[in-house]
């Protein structure tokens, strides 16, 4: 690896999906998670875009979604991110069946991988996601958000992304450059016969793996597949020199852009899955004090000036709130 500062790990995973009620009413009330910013995509303000996270919108907890309508089905497949998995507490996978039941959410048999168990399920659009149990550390920094589920069994940010590749050698050789390190391999029963999952380890408490199994079939952006994939590089120092160091490696990232929250590089990797390089700051609290966040449509920057055409033309929601709920969506 060159001199730049390893990523601590994953810091966001943005999604495309179609209904965007049926989207804050799934991720806020069924999944628990804290809506911490309802803005618009920066490149299409006439889209909402969600942001969820942990009670404080700490890297590594976030998950963000394009709700476009007219994006069609979308089809998993090789040059992907095929699923994307959240830490939840050992011993609360029992709560979370029980849950989905409840809520008529589609889920799989539970799946041992690297020593973790793994609840398999699918959000309303068909988006690959799994919750696996972890020992939680003392210190660790994220805070669990439980406006509708416990904190024995809240979602506490990201475990992993899985990667499905037609050629994940050139993809692993790019993860060691940004600081990931190879730390196991596996049969994968999901994959062909004979394939095996291989994970990839940052050093940061939250969001550390990004497994990588080889893939032929073909994919299609669209409602239920992930849009990219964000990896935390936390100062514009340490975002400048992991910049260097991809172009080193033969690949063509964007200048940095402004998402407001945070500070972005792009960069399509070899097998086709879209990568960010994400800042730590300012933060979600950079325009909504951290009691508030998630209550009102924030436009940022020259967005504003054009608050009423854009709000015009976005389909009205209702963002979940426990004390509308029923009694059997709030924690005891």
């Amino acid at each position: 690896m060159a001199d730049q500062t390893p990523t601590p790990g994953i810091h966001h995973v943005t999604c495309v999906v179609g209904d965007p009620q049926r989207t804050l009413d799934f991720w806020a009330e069924t999944l628990g998670l804290r809506l911490v910013k309802r803005s618009v995509n920066q490149d299409d303000p006439s889209a909402h875009h969600f942001f969820f996270a942990d009670a404080e919108g700490t890297p590594g907890t976030s998950v963000t979604f394009f709700p476009w309508a007219d994006a069609g089905s979308g089809t998993v497949g090789a040059g992907q991110v095929s699923r994307t998995a959240f830490r939840v507490p050992a011993d609360s996978l029992d709560y979370w069946a029980t849950r989905f039941d409840d809520h008529g959410v589609d889920y799989d048999d539970r799946v041992e991988r690297f020593g973790e168990t793994v609840l398999p399920f699918r959000d309303p659009d068909g988006l690959p996601v799994e919750l696996v149990a972890v020992d939680l550390p003392a210190d660790d920094p994220t805070v669990p958000w439980t406006a509708f589920v416990p904190e024995d069994a809240a979602i506490r940010g990201f475990h992993s992304v899985t990667l499905w590749l037609a050629d994940p050698g050139a993809t692993a050789d790019l993860l060691e450059t940004m600081g990931l390190s190879a730390v196991g391999t596996e049969p994968d029963p999901g994959a062909a016969a004979g394939d095996e999952r291989t994970r990839f380890a940052a050093d940061g408490p939250v969001g550390r793996y990004v497994d990588v199994v080889p893939a032929v079939a073909s994919s299609r952006q669209g409602h239920g597949t992930v849009h990219h994939v964000a990896f935390q590089t936390p100062t514009d120092e340490d975002q400048a020199s992991m910049r260097a160091a991809v172009r080193a490696a033969g690949l063509r990232p964007t200048e940095q852009i402004d998402r407001h929250w945070f500070r972005s590089v792009y960069v399509r990797e070899h097998n086709g899955v879209l990568f960010e390089l994400a800042t730590s700051g300012p933060g979600y609290t950079s325009d909504e004090p951290l009691a508030d966040l998630g209550g009102r449509l924030v436009l940022p920057g020259e967005f504003e000036a054009r608050r009423d055409q854009i709000e015009a033309g976005l389909a009205d929601v209702t963002v979940p709130r426990a004390d509308t709920a029923s009694a059997d969506d709030r924690p005891a």
